[in-house]
């Protein structure tokens, strides 16, 4: 068993963190209040490698895996500036493209992904389904001249900076006439294809959208795999790596917040002595920086898991990891908040603007009683309650 990072994966954290801390919260806040996206960061993150280290080398990335996008996700994050298209466009599609796709969408879309220069969205929850794959509405049917695609998404991120939108939908399985989760690649403007933007209490560079597919006319070539087998083992192949990406990102955030409190109480003096000497401020400040050491735990074998192929397990802990971080990032951004008093609710002291963002994690991209229910059923061995 092994706690340290290689030389490689140090170096890698360093140099991220130093990169993120050039921007900051006070880019982060400037470019979500002024409509903008974070552009800037983005670049200069993809001409540095950053934004390709888990593609393989053959198609010009990293070569490395999770562990090392997991880095990228959260010392951004922790500097201020997390980006969630990291999580979205690297860590699931390019995954899942490189996992499954067929080797004509590995050679067009991975050197992009390794560059930084492409992004691709991924949309699976619907108003009605949410995330539940074998109840999805929307559906795809074969037609001569590839697929067509009807449905609705909701919560689909970024969809105003990206080239392509990988569609969850279920497609007939010819042999057996059931409907099967299929993956497809559909540029974003696709004749049928509109988005509407949903306005979020959240601060953050990054819109949501609601997704129409009304008759989305796609070719053959893009439905991920070669067959409508493909869909179920590529949709799992995204959706762990997700989840770890998600859950390094919330750490990030958590290690920003109590930063930003820590060095407030050691300096702010109220009767003749800094406020962090007091245990009612310093102790919650303490218990907020254990749950996220151990939250960093579960996240850091999740992605080892994931790295090693053990997808099985990996997929246990990766629930578990974005279950305890999102509690943690929820604690330490509260916490931060208390200590630091009214400033604490201020833009300027920048930690009221994480409440909303880690409020969302507690419900995406799973919730947390969902993961309840998996790990009572799964492997606790209690019957299934919903």
């Amino acid at each position: 068993m092994d706690f340290d990072y290689t030389p490689q994966q140090q170096d890698l954290r360093d140099a991220v963190a130093k990169l993120g801390k050039r921007y900051g919260h006070e880019y982060f806040v400037r470019k979500a209040k002024a409509g903008e996206h974070s552009d800037e960061l983005w670049e200069e993150a993809a001409r540095l490698g950053y934004l390709g280290v888990s593609v393989p080398e053959e198609f010009g990335g990293g070569g490395g895996g999770i562990t090392e996008l997991a880095i990228v996700c959260e010392e951004l994050a922790a500097a201020g500036s997390p980006l969630l298209l990291l999580v979205v466009s690297p860590a699931i599609v390019a995954t899942i493209v490189n996992r499954h796709g067929t080797p004509g969408q590995r050679s067009s879309f991975l050197p992009g992904f390794a560059e930084g220069t492409l992004k691709v969205c991924f949309a699976i929850t619907e108003p009605d389904a949410g995330s539940n794959f074998h109840k999805l509405s929307t559906v795809a049917r074969a037609s001569s001249g590839g697929y067509v695609l009807n449905g609705r998404k909701v919560y689909i991120s970024g969809v105003d900076e990206c080239s392509h939108v990988l569609v969850v939908a279920r497609l007939e399985d010819a042999r057996t006439g059931k409907l099967k989760p299929a993956l497809f690649l559909v540029p974003t403007d696709a004749a049928g294809l509109t988005a509407s933007k949903l306005e979020m209490e959240i601060v953050s560079p990054e819109n949501q959208f609601l997704l129409f597919l009304d008759d989305v006319e796609v070719p053959a070539s893009a439905l991920i795999g070669e067959d409508v087998e493909a869909g179920l083992p590529a949709l799992f192949a995204g959706l762990n790596p997700e989840r770890i990406t998600v859950a390094a990102m919330a750490c990030g955030v958590a290690r920003y917040a109590l930063e930003r409190a820590s060095t407030y109480t050691a300096t702010r003096s109220v009767w003749g002595r800094p406020i962090g000497s007091h245990q009612g401020v310093a102790h919650p400040l303490a218990h907020a920086h254990i749950q996220v050491e151990l939250a960093r735990l579960m996240v850091a074998k999740a992605a080892t898991l994931y790295d090693a192929g053990r997808d099985l397990e990996a997929g246990v802990a990766a629930n578990m990891a974005k279950y305890a971080s999102a509690d943690a990032a929820a604690l330490a951004v509260d916490t931060a908040i208390q200590a630091l008093g009214g400033n604490g609710m201020t833009t300027e002291y920048g930690v009221a603007t994480l409440l909303g963002s880690v409020r969302a994690g507690r419900i995406a991209p799973v919730s947390r009683e969902m993961i309840l229910n998996f790990v009572a059923q799964h492997l606790m061995g209690q019957e299934k309650s919903y």
